[in-house]
């Protein structure tokens, strides 16, 4: 079984809260259920639309693999499952920065926030919240993230 990196389900508080930058991207900022930790991502509109209240289910993985097997090559490959078939959006990036926020917060009793931040060819994610939701990540660590919307 796959050792999910992070995974909870979100809703969507505001879609462009800076405004429409780009046409087919939106940046959507969402709210956390379980580990009330913030997000904040980037998301291709145009294929994968996104609206204020939407709840979705976010999953970082290292790996699209059932078993936790790291991705192969195309080459050798056999039809099998994959965490890909139960989800609608996924993307393949990279873990690029990590920091501490020290300060009052309601996410920590310490008062500190961890911010980790992935880039997915260019489009960004930035998740903050209290560092034990964060144990499973390191800096230049490739990951999968898969959205499935709930109803």
């Amino acid at each position: 079984m796959v050792d999910f990196l992070f995974d909870d389900i979100f809703t969507i508080e505001k879609v462009d809260p800076d405004g429409k930058k780009f046409d087919k991207v939106s940046r959507i900022v969402a709210q956390s259920e379980k580990h009330g930790v913030s997000l904040i991502l980037d998301v291709n509109t145009e294929i994968y639309p996104m609206h204020e209240k939407d709840k979705f289910l976010m999953v970082l993985s290292p790996t699209l693999n059932w078993g936790g097997a790291p991705v192969a090559g195309k080459q050798g490959q056999v039809e099998q499952k994959s965490l890909a078939d139960k989800f609608d959006y996924i993307m393949h990036g990279l873990l690029y920065k990590m920091s501490t926020e020290k300060g009052k917060s309601e996410y920590s009793k310490e008062g500190v926030k961890v911010e980790v931040y992935a880039s997915f060819g260019g489009l960004q994610m930035m998740l903050k919240g209290d560092p034990t939701n964060c144990t499973k990540f390191k800096i230049d660590q490739n990951m999968f993230l898969l959205i499935r919307k709930l109803i």
